[in-house]
């Protein structure tokens, strides 16, 4: 395990909302560190010079919206999800270096198994922003080879087509209000909890059965959980997603690294799940 600084924070704009500290503190208790994680409201403008300003009590930083383009580009060093996505949301400070890491990546595939989808062929990705990306690259490593991106926006999602020649994935793009009723074994909603969608094009996608999951957390339902749900189908939100994230955070805050587990791992994350549910 890395040794010295104990300081680690939270940022992002707006930041109150965050369960990152409870997730982290819990954790920390249960390992016996003596670790301080604490939270920081900084917008996108101020973040290098914030970064800049850090002191050598500092171990690392976990990055929310809006501040993960610019986590990457402050990065020395990046783990190849990050390179893929172009989004950094963890740092860790060491020798002068700045390690950047994606663990939303790993934080959706982890989560998408337990829920007991193990491997795939085929998906969707409703939205195409820049959870959207990341949710690319998870379908990816559970073996998708083909994935449409519903967008409300479809040009927004060139980005996601040319990503998809990457992964070897083919990627198709199809507009909201014009959606085929398709099945599919997976649906990964990135929509904001608090986006509009259209009554119609919701039932159409639900009407394609499988699992959705559904990256927020914070605004359940979502209209679409709410559409699944009226279908029969199962929507399961982003906390498992937060916490499996927050665990690989953890595992690179000690080690430096996303690949070694933490001590009495099992144990750490029903802790950690405890605390995200307020159990």
């Amino acid at each position: 395990m890395l040794t010295g600084p104990t300081r680690l924070e939270v940022w992002g704009d707006p930041i109150d909302h965050s369960l990152s500290p409870r997730l982290h503190a819990a954790a920390y208790a249960r390992l016996g560190w003596d670790w301080t994680y604490g939270r920081r409201r900084v917008d996108a403008a101020g973040f290098a010079a914030e970064v800049d300003g850090l002191d050598a009590s500092y171990r690392g930083l976990s990055l929310t919206f809006p501040l993960k383009a610019a986590a990457f580009a402050a990065a020395t060093t990046r783990d190849r999800p990050a390179e893929l996505t172009g989004a950094v949301n963890t740092i860790v400070l060491t020798g002068g270096e700045r390690r950047g890491f994606n663990t939303d990546v790993g934080g959706i595939v982890a989560d998408v198994q337990a829920q007991g989808v193990t491997t795939l062929d085929r998906a969707r990705i409703v939205g195409a922003g820049a959870t959207a990306t990341s949710a690319l690259v998870a379908l990816a490593q559970l073996g998708a080879r083909t994935v449409e991106v519903v967008a409300r926006r479809p040009q927004a999602a060139h980005a996601l087509a040319a990503l998809g020649e990457r992964l070897a994935v083919a990627v198709s793009v199809a507009a909201v209000e014009t959606v085929a009723t398709a099945s599919v074994p997976l649906t990964i909603s990135t929509l904001p909890g608090g986006a509009a969608l259209d009554a119609q094009a919701a039932a159409r996608l639900a009407a394609g059965g499988g699992l959705l999951y559904d990256v927020v957390y914070g605004h359940w339902p979502t209209a679409l959980a709410t559409a699944w749900q009226q279908a029969g189908g199962r929507a399961v939100d982003g906390r498992g997603m937060l916490l499996r994230q927050a665990v690989l955070q953890i595992r690179a805050f000690a080690t430096g690294a996303v690949t070694e587990p933490l001590p009495d791992e099992e144990d750490v994350v029903d802790v950690m799940r405890s605390a995200l549910m307020g159990d």
